[in-house]
């Protein structure tokens, strides 16, 4: 049974409302002496609590989508198998589902717009990992058939999953009603984790003898949608932005590769990676890896690129505020830099929903379709 499954919480909930009904009707027999009674009083208060958190634990991750299977929630996840060479419509990319967006018409592509999942795989990382792709209405509508879209790559956090880009977030959503209100014009959406080495948290590093997940994002996803969908291979074609750590990706990529992407928006983002249980060991010792890992650091000392930075953070509730400061003042020409700083507002989808449509608009006076 899968870990979001409703029917796996109804059940917890059910058993947790059957075993406190159990323990109120049984609970004057155990309050007799006696070690039995003893064990039994433990045994009954520990099953209630074990079921309980459970059941709010559920509840929650099912909401926020936080792991998406036992094997994540247990760390054992493993990466994504390689690509066949026939996969249909490319080596790089195959198409595995279709979803309909949740928007009005959203069962008929040419209305609603069309979500594909895919896996796809980079061509000098060999890194192949799930994304969703939304494609929008005038994606398929009659006379587009050669009309090239914009694209940006949308990065959820760590730990957390694509789906959460879609339901918590509603990017499709999003995209769509700005677009339909001529506040932006229509983008493809590329929306992923950007852990695709799990369970290991690699923060867009290339890691000397592991996952080289700098060189996926930086160079090989670009090209490998742009051989299969109607995206431009021009910088100005493509953005990233992402949220938490998602969004230090989007911001690393962008300021690394401006040869790949005309910008980078960063939510809530952190400014260097955070080394800990979840990452191990990202630079075996190359202090020069490392310190281009430091945002702030690069922009000290490195050429900063044409590349364009939208960056947010709040006055209350984030812990990012200086960090973010610092990033602004350090932005120099021919790179720019935006900023939204909320008076409130936490680590947390409310938070990234208020910011998410501005930075959309912001993205898309920043990108041409060709």
């Amino acid at each position: 049974m899968s870990l979001t499954s409703s029917v796996l919480l109804v059940c917890v909930v059910l058993g947790t409302a059957l075993m406190f009904t159990a323990a109120v009707w049984q609970w004057p027999r155990l309050t007799r002496r006696g070690w039995r009674q003893v064990l039994g009083r433990v045994g009954v208060v520990l099953a209630v609590q074990v079921l309980l958190l459970a059941s709010v634990g559920l509840a929650v991750n099912r909401s926020l989508l936080i792991y998406g299977s036992w094997a994540e929630l247990a760390g054992r996840e493993k990466a994504a198998a390689l690509l066949s060479q026939d996969a249909e419509g490319s080596s790089a990319v195959r198409v595995i589902g279709r979803q309909k967006t949740d928007v009005p018409g959203g069962g008929t592509p040419h209305v609603g717009g069309e979500i594909e999942k895919i896996m796809v795989q980079g061509r000098q990382s060999n890194i192949a990992t799930p994304a969703y792709v939304y494609l929008p209405p005038e994606y398929f509508k009659k006379g587009n058939e050669k009309r090239k879209f914009p694209a940006a790559v949308v990065l959820t956090g760590f730990p957390g999953t694509a789906e959460n880009l879609l339901k918590g977030l509603r990017y499709p959503k999003t995209a769509w009603t700005l677009a339909k209100q001529k506040k932006t014009q229509p983008m493809i959406l590329v929306m992923m984790r950007p852990t695709v080495a799990p369970p290991r948290n690699t923060q867009c590093v290339d890691i000397p003898g592991g996952p080289q997940t700098e060189t996926f994002f930086g160079t090989d996803l670009p090209q490998a949608l742009s051989g299969v969908y109607r995206i431009g291979t021009k910088p100005a074609n493509w953005a990233i932005m992402g949220d938490s750590t998602g969004g230090y990706c989007a911001l690393k990529i962008a300021l690394e590769h401006p040869e790949s992407y005309a910008a980078g928006v960063g939510l809530s983002a952190d400014y260097k990676p955070e080394i800990d249980a979840d990452s191990g060991d990202l630079f075996h010792g190359n202090t020069k890896e490392e310190k281009r890992s430091d945002l702030l650091w690069s922009l000290d000392h490195l050429p900063q690129g044409k590349s364009s930075f939208l960056v947010t953070t709040s006055l209350q509730g984030e812990g990012n505020f200086k960090p973010t400061q610092k990033f602004i003042e350090k932005v120099k020409a021919p790179a720019r830099v935006s900023s939204i700083t909320l008076d409130h507002g936490g680590h947390n989808f409310n938070t990234w929903n208020r910011e998410i449509p501005p930075s959309l608009e912001w993205l898309s006076g920043r990108l041409t379709a060709e």
